[in-house]
Formats: C-alpha cells, sequence, structure tokens
C-alpha cells in the first residue's frame, strides 16, 4: 500500500533528509521525510505563495493549513517572532518534523497540531496556505470552509492553488458559501498558479 501526505499515520519508510531551503530571504536548514508533501525540497507552489503574501501581523494567532514539514509555519514565524503559529497537519509524521524545525530554529511559539487540538476559541488573524487539493472536492471544500469561518473579523487567509486544479472554482465555491460576511478575490497569478485571498469583514 502506498502511503499519501495526507494519510495520519504513513506506514512507509521515514527516509529522513536534510535540505536547504530559503525562507524569509535566508538560507534555513531541515529535516524532511518521505509521506511528507513535497519530502525533498521547497515545492514551487508553496515558493510562490511565501513570496506574494504580505507580512503577517506582528502579534495574535496564524494558522498554516496543511503545514507538511513546516516551510510556511516556519515563515510565519521567522518574519513575526511574536506571533503564535498554529501548524495544522493529518499527518503524525509531517507534525513531527515540523516540530523538529521550529525547535531547531528555536521558533518558541510554532505549535504543531492535528485538529482537535486547537482550541474552539481560537480564531486566527491570518492563514496561510497551499491547501491539500488532492484529498477531494468535497473534502477540501469542508477543510477550506472550517477554517476560513475562524478567522478574526478583519483576518485574511492566503491560498496558493494551481490553475489547472481547479483555482478558479474553487474561489467560486468559497464566495458563494462563505457568503456576505467574507471578501474572496484573486490576489495574483504566477507561474501557473492562483493565490486567493479570503477576508473576514470587520
Amino acid at each position: 500500500m502506498t502511503s499519501h501526505y495526507f494519510d495520519a499515520d504513513p506506514d512507509t519508510d521515514e527516509r529522513r533528509r536534510e535540505i536547504e531551503v530559503e525562507l524569509r530571504g535566508a538560507p534555513v536548514r531541515v529535516s524532511t521525510a518521505a509521506s511528507v508533501f513535497s519530502g525533498d525540497r521547497l515545492d514551487k507552489a508553496t515558493n510562490i505563495l511565501l513570496h506574494e503574501v504580505p507580512n503577517p501581523p506582528l502579534q495574535g494567532n496564524a494558522l498554516d493549513l496543511g503545514c507538511g514539514w513546516g516551510p510556511i509555519a516556519l515563515s510565519l514565524a521567522l518574519a513575526s517572532p511574536e506571533l503564535e503559529v498554529w501548524a495544522l497537519d493529518v499527518n503524525a509524521r509531517a507534525l513531527e518534523l515540523t516540530a523538529e524545525n521550529a525547535a531547531r530554529h528555536n521558533l518558541e511559539r510554532v505549535r504543531a497540531v492535528t485538529a482537535d487540538e486547537i482550541p474552539d476559541g481560537v480564531m486566527f488573524d491570518v492563514i496561510w496556505s497551499n491547501p491539500p487539493i488532492r484529498i477531494g472536492k468535497q473534502a477540501l471544500d469542508e477543510l477550506m470552509l472550517t477554517w476560513n469561518r475562524r478567522l478574526s473579523p478583519g483576518g485574511v487567509g492566503w491560498y496558493v492553488v494551481g490553475k489547472n486544479l481547479g483555482a478558479d472554482s474553487l474561489q467560486r465555491r468559497l464566495a458563494d458559501a462563505l457568503g456576505d460576511g467574507f471578501d474572496v478575490s484573486r490576489a495574483s497569478t504566477s507561474g501557473g498558479f492562483r493565490v486567493l485571498r479570503v477576508e473576514r469583514l470587520g
């Protein structure tokens, strides 16, 4: 059986490796492994997101939705050391790697968690995500709606999605489902990817 990056407990060998990536303009050495999303490099879509988004707030709560080995969570924490960064994934291996990579770089406010470990009352001032498109449309929509509804008033979610993987239809579905209390727009297009922006209106 093949393990996927969205499996909770991958059964493949870890095959750990060390790689160096550029995050927030600085070289950062991290650990990665098999059966974690983009386990051998910083993937193109995430790299585009990190170059397109504005700086996160200095304080408050941030969410990395689908953290993998942690490039987005680490970037949030490097940009705003006082920000509480919740790195969310279903994959236990991904959560372990994110926690290790954050600890290696003394990013003490990164919390690698499952959904059940985020208290109900926590609202997010910003969400950055390369969402797990391949879990399927129904599961993806449920995931995106659940967490965008946890944005604080004035909070903004930023998502990178391939044009050929349904970015435009996802934008329409989010706008329809979230309704008048949210503004859903396309922020930019780069390298075959859309960056979508979701703001919870104050």
